[in-house]
C-alpha cells in the first residue's frame, strides 16, 4: 500500500484505534482525510470533529490520511472489517469508494462529507458553504479598489465550484462592475503552487482573494501578505493564520456537524440520508477577523447582516434557481 500518514496513531500503515474507550462494545469511529490535518482548514476541522466525538461520546477513534481512490476503498474496508460503527470519508471524492465497500459491511455506517449519495448504510453530509461564500463575496465586492477579485480552489469539485459561483454572485450584488478571476491549483497540498496562483491573479489586478484550497491555501495567504491584498479563510476559522490580510473566514463548524451524526449513530437511530447543514443550523457562517473588521464599512456589514437573515429565511438564494450545488458546472465568470 502507498505510504499513508497516520495522524492519530503515529506512522503505522494500517488503521489502528486509540484507547479512549473501554468495555465490551466500545463505540468506534474512524476518519479518512484526503490531506494532512496540519492544513489549518478542511482536514484540521475534520480531525477536531473526530476529537470532539472521542471526548463527548467516549469513543475509540482512528484517523488515516489517504490520497488515491484505491486507498479510500482499502481503508474503508479495513475499518469495516475491524467493526467500526461509523467511518467518515472527508470529501466529495470519497463517495464512490463508500458505495462500493458499504454492502460488505452492513453494520458500519459510512458518511461522506460534501457527499450527496445514499445507500442502506451510506449517508452524505452537505454543508451550505455557498451561503457564507456569498457573504464573503459581498465583502470583497465592497472592499475592492481595482474592481477585480479572485477565487482559487484546490480541484474542481462541485461544492468548490458552487462556493465560487456564490462568491461571485455576492460580489456582483454590491458591485456590478467587479470582475471575478477563478483558477484551480490541481491539488490540495502544494503551498508553492497556491502562492503562484495567487500571485498570478494579483498580477491581473485582484486585490482580494477568496480561497478553498486546504493546505495549498497557506501559500495564497503568503502571496496576499507579500503584495498587500486581502484574503479570506475557508472551512476553519483561519483569521489568526494571517491576521494582517484575512478579512474573515467562511467557517464550517465540523465538530458540531460530526457530533450531530455520531450521536445518532451511537444511539442506534441513525437513518442514512443526506444531512444538510448550513447557516440556519449554525454550522456554516462568515466570521470576521476582529483585527480587520473595522476596515469593512459599516454599511457593508449591515448589508451582509441583512443578506444573512434573508438566506436563513430562504428568501435569498446564493445560487439563484440552481436547485443543488452539484448542478453548478462552470467556474465563476
Amino acid at each position: 500500500m502507498a505510504a499513508l500518514a497516520m495522524a492519530a496513531c503515529g506512522g503505522d500503515a494500517k488503521p489502528k484505534a486509540d484507547s479512549a474507550a473501554s468495555g465490551d462494545a466500545p463505540f468506534r469511529v474512524a476518519l479518512l482525510t484526503p490531506g494532512p490535518i496540519s492544513d489549518q482548514s478542511w482536514n484540521a476541522g475534520a480531525f477536531n470533529g473526530l476529537k470532539a466525538i472521542k471526548d463527548s461520546l467516549d469513543a475509540q477513534t482512528s484517523h488515516i490520511q489517504t490520497k488515491t481512490p484505491a486507498e479510500f476503498e482499502e481503508n474503508f474496508r479495513q475499518y469495516g472489517a475491524q467493526g467500526y460503527a461509523l467511518v467518515f470519508g472527508h470529501g466529495f471524492e470519497f463517495q464512490d469508494a463508500a458505495l462500493r465497500v458499504a454492502p460488505s459491511y452492513p453494520k458500519t455506517i459510512y458518511v461522506t462529507t460534501s457527499g450527496n449519495s445514499t445507500a442502506a448504510n451510506v449517508a452524505g453530509m452537505t454543508f451550505a458553504f455557498e451561503e457564507a461564500s456569498y457573504l464573503a463575496g459581498m465583502v470583497a465586492g465592497a472592499m475592492t479598489k481595482t474592481n477585480v477579485v479572485g477565487a482559487i480552489g484546490g480541484t474542481e469539485l462541485p461544492p468548490v465550484k458552487a462556493s465560487f459561483a456564490a462568491f461571485a454572485a455576492g460580489a456582483k450584488a454590491v458591485n456590478p462592475k467587479v470582475r471575478v478571476l477563478t483558477s484551480y491549483i490541481g491539488n490540495w497540498d502544494d503551498v508553492s503552487a497556491g502562492k503562484e496562483q495567487a500571485l498570478a491573479q494579483i498580477g491581473q489586478g485582484a486585490d482580494a482573494v477568496f480561497q478553498n484550497a486546504d493546505a495549498a491555501g497557506l501559500g495564497i495567504f503568503q502571496a496576499a501578505k507579500e503584495r498587500g491584498v486581502y484574503a479570506f479563510g475557508a472551512n476553519s476559522n483561519q483569521n489568526g493564520v494571517a491576521p494582517d490580510v484575512i478579512l474573515g473566514s467562511v467557517v464550517i463548524d465540523l465538530p458540531r456537524a460530526f457530533l450531530t451524526v455520531a450521536r445518532e449513530v451511537k444511539a442506534g437511530g441513525f437513518k442514512p440520508r443526506v444531512v444538510d447543514l448550513g447557516m440556519k443550523s449554525g454550522v456554516v457562517q462568515l466570521v470576521y477577523n476582529p483585527q480587520l473588521e473595522s476596515r469593512i464599512p459599516a454599511a457593508t456589514r449591515a448589508a451582509v447582516d441583512s443578506a444573512r437573515v434573508a438566506i436563513e429565511a430562504g428568501t435569498l438564494k446564493p445560487l439563484g434557481d440552481t436547485p443543488n450545488w452539484a448542478d453548478v458546472t462552470k467556474p465563476a465568470p
